[in-house]
């Protein structure tokens, strides 16, 4: 489903190719900071300030994929939308905050993989988790890339004046190549100096955005507009055991050109399966706790803490990441979400129409609602700037995806098995090698996808829930060796795979990964205890230098008492207690902040001045009871 596209004007034609000439320039000339060896490449020789990396990631977090997801989300279901990215989980930039991104930057390493190593050492069973680590990486880097490029796709066709082809699918996906194609010259060409300084760049610029799809939404929908196209409860966040969204109601009381928006989203809410939400929300805080207990998966989020300049800083990278996109970007969200509900029936209409006369069944595309309000609402010049926002969103999120796959297989291939000699040179040429290749798959992989949500839940449900048991276990429990994390691991990629590709030969559905998560998870636990019982614990030497950089509470009883042989004064971790309650209070503050961008979109100023208050309350907690307490070293 795509608009007719719109002729753009010269202003706006000039500042999309402005945009594009100046972050391929910039790119290019901080390319010779990251030539000469893997940390300067990978890692940014570890120079940046936290508040360069925070915006940084910020600005890769803010994709044009799940933007469009999250729009069609709140269109359906609401405020209760705000804890629907649980699944991702948003709140585990929390847990990073709060304690995890320190103990992960206090290990100095360069990639993720190669952080197995330091956490289970050398043997045939640490060798196996790290290439496990690998795959896992590859798998997820492909599936990030796959997502962005599918967004972007859907965009630049939308406004491209040139079909390059009469199949609509086909068009956007040629637009997704030669976004791509642009975008991978120049994250390859720089490292992660290319990829940061763009992204603050294209993070600016994406601010601009977000606050004028915002205004236009105050300033032409009133609250009592926006009251007679919603169902009652709509504007609430809090929930019963069902959604309690009467769309039916709405659907029947309707025009006939606004009755589409209310079918589709009984529709959307059906497929689903989210009516019963009291329950969905269980499986989402079960399952989002643990993913979030786990820490970083290995990608850009990783590369960026452990770029960080010391591991308080990389904390502070995580909490900068919450305070500067989440409000900025539900600004957006909720502005493009208040426009579609009030004034896209009429078009929806038409194409229902459009489907019928043609023999093809019609329901709503909720992808589509950004690209709509742009093309519909932004005026010459305005148009320009979101566009080019609109492409810097994707630009960020893809970039950081792709300067993530070299590391892993030059650095953690390459380098540890094959020519650990290779001088730098040959390794940073490699990994232009490798981002090529990786661009190429994702391209490809994406190119036979049609649905932003089913990518989304894949990741989000399929592979995170299959990464999660035995990176949550290698941080608090110290028996958990490397046989055991890699059969833990090897069970939950391949779990995630089979539930990318199985379908139903009846139905056509395929698993729910997360009314799976629970079993995946319990399998999963049992094979990485029992395949570390069985063989031989982690070296006593190895576990002791980890335990005595990183310092996780949990159960490190036997390690300490061997630290405490050579170091009599060593003491264990014993701010489990204020780190839990420190995470509480961060999931109110995170929470507060995406609510309050949504009430004063909808003019709801009361339910604003108490979110926004709310979220100012808990930045004062956390500043004594966090931010203060914040160290680099382990206590003695």
């Amino acid at each position: 489903m795509t608009h007719p596209a719109i002729g753009l004007a010269p202003i706006d034609l000039a500042i999309v190719a402005g945009y594009i000439l100046v972050t391929i320039a910039l790119g290019f000339w901080v390319a010779k900071l990251s030539s000469g060896n893997l940390s300067n490449y990978f890692l940014a020789g570890n120079k940046l300030p936290w508040w360069v990396l925070g915006l940084s990631n910020a600005s890769g977090m803010f994709d044009v994929g799940g933007t469009m997801w999250m729009v069609g989300l709140l269109v359906v279901y609401g405020l209760k939308s705000v804890f629907i990215p649980w699944l991702w989980p948003v709140f585990n930039q929390i847990f990073l905050m709060v304690f995890l991104a320190i103990w992960l930057r206090r290990s100095g390493k360069l990639t993720g993989a190669e952080w197995i190593t330091f956490r289970f050492g050398d043997g045939l069973g640490a060798r196996a988790s790290h290439l496990i680590n690998v795959v896992f990486a590859l798998i997820m880097v492909v599936g990030m890339l796959a997502f962005g490029f599918l967004g972007i796709g859907k965009l630049a066709a939308e406004f491209s004046p040139w079909h390059l082809s009469p199949d609509p699918l086909i068009n956007e996906k040629i637009y997704g190549l030669i976004i791509v194609a642009l975008t991978t010259v120049y994250s390859v060409k720089g490292g992660m100096y290319s990829v940061v300084m763009t992204e603050i760049l294209q993070f600016f610029i994406k601010l601009i955005v977000c606050f004028a799809i915002a205004w236009m939404a105050m300033t032409m929908v009133t609250p009592e507009m926006l009251k007679a196209a919603v169902p009652a409860g709509w504007n609430e966040i809090g929930f019963g055991w069902t959604l309690g969204l009467d769309w039916q109601g709405v659907a029947d009381a309707a025009t006939p050109e606004n009755k589409v928006v209310a079918t589709s989203a009984i529709k959307t809410i059906d497929i689903e399966g989210h009516s019963l939400f009291a329950i969905f929300m269980g499986l989402m805080i079960f399952q989002g706790f643990f993913k979030a207990m786990a820490g970083p998966a290995p990608n850009y989020d990783m590369q960026r803490l452990l770029s960080a300049k010391s591991p308080t800083e990389a904390a502070k990278v995580s909490g900068f990441v919450n305070l500067v996109l989440l409000f900025p970007r539900y600004l957006m969200i909720a502005g493009m979400a208040v426009l579609a509900l009030v004034f896209i029936g009429p078009y929806w209409t038409q194409l229902q129409a459009e489907a019928v006369a043609a023999g093809k069944p019609f329901s709503g595309d909720f992808d589509a609602i950004l690209p709509w309000v742009v093309h519909e609402f932004m005026p010459p010049g305005l148009l320009g700037i979101t566009l080019a926002g609109l492409l810097s969103a994707f630009m960020a999120t893809y970039s950081a995806s792709l300067n993530a796959a070299p590391a892993y297989v030059v650095n953690d291939i390459y380098r540890k098995y094959f020519r650990p000699e290779a001088d730098q040179k040959t390794l940073v040429r490699l990994s232009y090698l490798t981002s090529f290749l990786f661009a190429v798959i994702a391209a490809f992989i994406g190119w036979q996808l049609n649905s932003i949500n089913d990518i989304i839940t894949w990741i989000t449900t399929g592979l995170y829930g299959g990464y999660t048991v035995a990176n949550v276990v290698k941080w608090y429990w110290w028996r958990l060796n490397g046989t055991g994390y890699a059969a833990s691991m090897a069970l939950g990629v391949v779990a995630a795979m089979w539930m990318a590709i199985y379908k139903d030969p009846v139905t056509g559905a395929g698993i729910d990964g997360l009314a799976a998560f629970p079993w995946l998870f319990l399998a999963c636990l049992a094979v990485a205890v029992i395949g570390s019982l069985v063989t031989k614990p982690t070296d006593m030497a190895t576990l002791k230098e980890f335990y005595q950089k990183t310092r996780p509470w949990g159960f490190w009883g036997p390690v300490l008492e061997a630290l405490r042989q050579d170091q009599p004064d060593a003491q264990p971790n014993k701010n489990f207690g204020i780190d839990m309650i420190n995470v509480l209070i961060g999931i109110v503050w995170q929470t507060s902040l995406t609510a309050s961008a949504i009430f004063l979109v909808i003019q709801e100023m009361e339910k604003f001045w108490l979110t926004a208050g709310l979220a100012v309350a808990c930045t004062l907690v956390l500043k004594f009871s966090w931010w203060d307490r914040l160290r680099d070293a382990p206590e003695s």
